[in-house]
């Protein structure tokens, strides 16, 4: 049986450039069934590929898979405007090859299931959850079937009748350690390229779940709802020595020199972090990379920074989002606009950039309240300013409060603009034109300091922060147009 993971013909971040990487959940799930010796996974990368919607059926045709996966886990990919790239694709496949079956999974899909197969006939399963337990069990039971589609855990499916099916909820793997090491000699590793000019480029995942369960995270929408509370906050990470192995495979197999580590909370072991590093400096490996963490976890960990820089760190995500302590409870944060701070200038001391990320279009937002934010953003003084758009997604609080304001139907979205950089809700107080405007105001402003931009360029940052900072600027316009709705 012939499996094929497909990444559709889709955009990226503006703000990013030229930014593309193997798709996590697919490198994962491809290891998976292979070590299974299950069937024959094949990936077609269609954005690395640079091919059109016409020639990837056309690549479909000449596969001839028996199956298509499609799916992500990391909203950076494009937002949730890449599940209208994947719905899409699932109708053209269909078209052109009726008998080859179609599964989703991973973020949006696994929180929006009942919806997703109503609104997409040409959808046959959706994975819901974790996908390794899952599609294993789908792909098995579609060379022998041994029991009902309904009965197996964590699958969506329709029967003969058309009629939608919600399987048993599937647990959690409670060590990802027993995983194998993702596919990535699936992948056209060398096509990879992250902010235009970090290249050999990857994007890897060491942990699942976060334990901060912050009310907006994308990361509501990756879990069944039924259980997603649970499954979310159940944070669980891959050993030091396991993610060590990967760089090393990276390094010494594809020639990679980059790598962000995509994970919500890197950082929520400080024995692990200690221990990575120092297992990565050990076997010289000279990675260089960024990692995402929170500002709560930061706060216990600067004093390893020093160490976390000797080991190639050297650029670090912190969530900023709002301006005040009372506005981070609110979001479920857990974290203080001091220690946000605090970890920024621990950082700029250890010559370790910071992306701040800022996020806009709250529900109670005003013109007043953004501007705000901005101020805060501005004196705390992050290298780069990431700014959001509040995007409800399946299974959050935001998501269920714009269903009850009637900001979204449910029955009726159209996802080709919630990629995160189009505002696609109003506020109580301001309609989506005044989120857009104000968005593209807040990212002119920012990038707009002479003083700031001087200090990055003569400072003893890597050169590597230098060009990502170049890539933001030289794409605010887009960030603009992409505000305004003009793109």
């Amino acid at each position: 049986m012939k499996v094929l993971f497909l990444t559709p013909p889709i955009a990226g971040w503006v703000t990013h450039g030229d930014h593309k990487a193997p798709n996590q959940y697919y490198a994962q799930l491809a290891a998976y069934i292979r070590s299974k010796k299950i069937a024959e996974p094949i990936v077609l990368d269609c954005k690395a590929l640079d091919l059109s919607y016409d020639q990837m059926v056309e690549e479909v045709k000449k596969i001839s898979p028996d199956v298509v996966v499609m799916g992500d886990m990391l909203h950076s990919s494009g937002g949730l405007a890449i599940i209208w790239h994947f719905n899409e694709s699932a109708r053209l496949i269909k078209k052109a090859v009726p008998e080859i079956k179609t599964a989703v999974g991973g973020l949006w899909y696994s929180a929006f299931y009942a919806q997703e197969m109503k609104n997409n006939p040409l959808i046959d399963f959706i994975m819901v959850g974790e996908g390794e337990l899952t599609l294993e069990d789908l792909i098995n039971n579609l060379k022998d079937k041994k029991k009902e589609f309904k009965d197996i855990d964590g699958l969506v499916s329709r029967d003969d009748d058309g009629i939608v099916n919600i399987g048993p909820h599937r647990g959690l793997i409670p060590d990802i350690n027993v995983l194998p090491m993702p596919a990535y000699d699936l992948f056209p590793m060398d096509k990879y390229v992250g902010h235009t000019y970090w290249k050999p480029f990857c994007e890897l995942m060491t942990s699942r779940g976060c334990p901060g369960g912050c009310s907006f995270c994308y990361e509501w929408s990756m879990y069944d709802p039924r259980f997603s509370k649970t499954d979310f906050v159940s944070w669980r990470g891959f050993s030091a020595q396991r993610i060590c192995n990967e760089f090393d495979l990276l390094e010494k197999t594809y020639g990679v020199k980059v790598v962000v580590i995509q994970d919500d909370a890197f950082n929520v072991d400080r024995d692990k972090v200690k221990e990575f590093c120092e297992e990565k400096i050990k076997r010289g490996n000279g990675i260089k990379w960024i990692c995402l963490g929170r500002a709560d976890d930061w706060a216990n960990q600067l004093d390893l920074v020093p160490l976390m820089a000797e080991a190639g760190f050297f650029m670090g995500l912190v969530g900023i989002e709002v301006s005040s302590d009372e506005e981070l409870k609110r979001l479920g944060k857990g974290v203080t606009i001091a220690q946000i701070k605090n970890t920024v200038s621990t950082f700029r001391e250890n010559n370790v950039a910071t992306i701040g990320t800022v996020l806009i279009g709250l529900e109670d937002d005003d013109d007043a309240a953004i501007k705000k934010r901005l101020e805060v953003a501005e004196s705390i003084d992050p290298d780069i300013l990431a700014l959001d758009y509040a995007i409800p997604v399946p299974g959050s609080q935001p998501w269920s409060k714009a269903i009850e304001n009637g900001w979204i139907d449910p029955e009726n979205i159209d996802l080709k603009k919630w990629d995160f950089h189009h505002p696609v809700v109003p506020t109580k107080h301001l309609t989506i034109e005044d989120v857009g405007r104000l968005g593209g105001w807040c990212m002119r402003e920012f990038y707009s300091k002479p003083e700031r931009i001087h200090r990055i360029m003569e400072s003893e940052y890597d050169d590597l922060v230098k060009l990502c900072v170049k890539d933001f600027m030289n794409n605010i316009a887009k960030f603009e147009k992409a505000s305004s709705g003009q793109a």
